[in-house]
């Protein structure tokens, strides 16, 4: 068997494993699900009525989801950090490096498995989002584009975070860490106010953000953008899903050689 084939194989079984401890602490499914509801009705009926600069002809049931949707993939990547160094804490990870399989298999297999929740917490948005009020404008080939692009750019920083995790150790420190530098790339963005309510230094930064053009990106592909709504001046959100696919291919190019090299040195120690 080939060693494109053996990854893939024992990939798929350290997939199944991880989501097979899902299946057996529902907690984590219940606390995937609960936390983007209460973030699309605090948003949308606590700050709905006092945020303005909205595009005329969008509602903010409609500018917001794609914030949340956004937020909460990416929050949702940092399972990859803690349950990796989780499963180091308990010595799993030394019992993995026990037997035949495929350095990288385990990394594949926990960011494969982490994707899945991210879908999950995807769909339990999009009917609370029908629900308040956002509605879909585009086809549906478009709107599962939109999809995929959100999924796409959260698998990338699922590796990122499979770095935290080899280098922190414990998962209490992974998710205050990630939370210190993701919560802000999650709010200086465009994700639940417009950009032009922004003071001058931070919008610039957010016009830059990889979560702002994810964002964007996916209002387009959704057609909450209205018709005859300005083109912003800057390149990155002129091509918000070119910039966003750049910035995936870069994480994935970094993050994906760099987490093997320490996940195959951790687990020596």
């Amino acid at each position: 068997m080939s060693s494109l084939a053996t990854t893939l194989s024992d990939s798929v079984v350290i997939t199944k494993r991880n989501l097979i401890k899902v299946k057996r602490v529902p907690d984590l499914i219940v606390f995937a699900t609960l936390s983007p509801i209460m973030f699309v009705v605090l948003f949308r009926y606590v700050f709905g009525g006092a945020i303005g600069g909205l595009p005329p002809g969008i509602s903010y049931a409609e500018f917001l989801l794609p914030g949340i949707f956004a937020q909460t993939v990416v929050f949702g990547s940092t399972t990859t950090g803690a349950s990796i160094a989780e499963d180091l804490q308990k010595g799993l990870i030394d019992r993995f490096r026990s037997l035949p399989m495929s350095r990288s298999a385990v990394l594949v297999g926990r960011t494969v498995a982490d994707s899945g929740l991210n879908v999950i917490s995807i769909a339990v948005m999009a009917v609370t989002g029908l629900v308040v009020g956002w509605r879909i404008h585009s086809s549906l080939g478009e709107a599962l584009a939109g999809f995929l692009v959100l999924l796409v750019f959260a698998y990338a920083i699922s590796w990122l975070m499979a770095v935290v995790g080899l280098l922190v150790r414990t998962p209490e420190v992974v998710n205050n860490a990630s939370f210190i530098v993701i919560f802000p790339l999650t709010f200086i963005a465009n994700t639940f106010v417009p950009l032009e309510t922004f003071p001058s230094a931070l919008r610039v930064f957010a016009e830059w953000n990889p979560v702002s053009t994810v964002t964007l990106a996916s209002r387009e592909l959704f057609g909450n953008v209205p018709p005859g709504t300005s083109v912003p001046d800057v390149w990155s959100l002129q091509n918000p899903v070119l910039y966003t696919l750049i910035w995936t291919a870069l994480i994935l190019a970094v993050f994906v050689p760099l987490s093997v090299r320490l996940y195959q040195r951790a687990a020596t120690r």
